[in-house]
């Protein structure tokens, strides 16, 4: 049988015991979601973490076409459109997590190529305070036409999907849930609106069950799929915190507004500033600047005599920094991994080539 790219993503994805970290490193390895199904076991077993029990569920692949075939049906009766971890409409930013969802379904249409994209999250029971302090957030930085992501739950969630809309900028509400239902019920009357300038998307199947688990699980895609989080309000616990820690995890700017002590709604955002894990912010003016936002004259481009023999590589990196640019931006325009592209940066930082700035971007010393 001749599977498409699709195809045999979701069939990777409902094998048992793989699971979204181990199938990206299938997909890495063997380039293409198709090609790990027709791997040879030296092959797939070169790969860490993988062993003989993941390669005997591999290999009982044909068993799953019954729910490949029903899922299909699905995409095309809710005109939902898929995107495959590897295929060039993926978003650049989930594709540099461990752990970025093989396949999610999305409803809707957005600008996933936008250099500013944002994750506003915070408690599901906010107060008037927090709430505006959301609203002005948007506000002030709607110049710069971000795309807001969050996760359509009740509180800072869905104030974040109404002001967005309000200020015509695009968001995406990211679903725990499979398409066919809205959760919570009374954010249905918010989805016409939504789906005008933004999109829903989730990883799960229709099959997939109803479970509050399902909630933290897609709070990695509501961290990754961002250049920076920010965190309104939160308690000592909650799943804003989960997304923080993600986003901390694939090395993105986390953000947080102070409050006091007593606050027990900024615990959350106190705690985090305190650890060092998040940047302290009191407006969208702090946040522009430490993203590095702000309208800037081009530099002239004057060559200096640096004394400095460069590797070719080092050479092909330097000529994309022209203007600052992030290690994702970089990676793009050099079509390279990130992690080869990290490394590169070190290495000229320490020749006093490069520097790095606010908002995790590079530029020319």
């Amino acid at each position: 049988m001749t599977l498409t790219s699709q195809q045999a993503a979701l069939l990777l994805c409902r094998i048992p015991n793989l699971g979204p970290r181990r199938i990206k490193k299938l997909i890495d390895h063997c380039d293409g979601a198709k090609n790990v199904l027709k791997a040879t076991l030296d092959k797939l077993l070169q790969i860490n973490g993988v062993g003989p029990s993941h390669i005997k569920y591999l290999e009982g692949w044909k068993a799953h076409l019954p729910q490949l075939k029903k899922e299909e049906k699905r995409i095309k009766s809710q005109g939902l459109k898929p995107f495959i971890y590897q295929e060039k409409d993926y978003p650049l930013t989930l594709t540099h997590t461990a752990d970025p969802p093989t396949v999610f379904f999305q409803k809707g249409t957005v600008n996933w190529k936008n250099p500013r994209i944002i994750s506003i999250v915070g408690t599901r029971r906010p107060t008037a305070a927090g709430c505006r302090l959301c609203e002005q957030l948007l506000i002030d930085l709607a110049p710069y036409k971000p795309l807001i992501i969050s996760g359509f739950a009740q509180g800072i969630d869905i104030v974040a999907h109404k002001k967005a809309l309000d200020l015509g900028l695009e968001t995406v509400a990211v679903l725990g849930h499979p398409f066919g239902e809205w959760y919570p019920p009374e954010h249905t009357k918010h989805v016409p609106a939504l789906l005008k300038s933004g999109a829903f998307v989730s990883e799960f199947w229709s099959d997939d069950p109803f479970d509050r688990s399902n909630f933290l699980k897609r709070n990695r895609i509501i961290a990754g799929s961002a250049h920076a989080t920010v965190v309104i309000e939160s308690g000592s616990r909650g799943g804003s915190l989960v997304t923080a820690q993600h986003a901390l995890a694939y090395h993105r700017e986390v953000f947080a507004f102070p409050g006091r002590p007593s606050d027990e709604k900024r615990a959350g955002c106190l705690s985090l500033i305190k650890n060092d894990q998040a940047r302290m912010i009191r407006h969208a003016k702090d946040f522009i600047q430490w993203m590095n936002w702000e309208e800037k004259a081009p530099k002239k481009n004057i060559q200096k005599n640096l004394f400095v023999e460069l590797l070719p590589e080092e050479r092909k990196i330097l000529e994309q920094l022209e203007v600052a640019s992030s290690i994702d931006e970089i990676s793009l325009k050099c079509k390279q991994p990130i992690g080869s592209i990290a490394s590169i940066l070190l290495q000229l930082e320490l020749k006093g080539i490069v520097r790095s700035i606010a908002g995790k971007k590079f530029e020319r010393c």
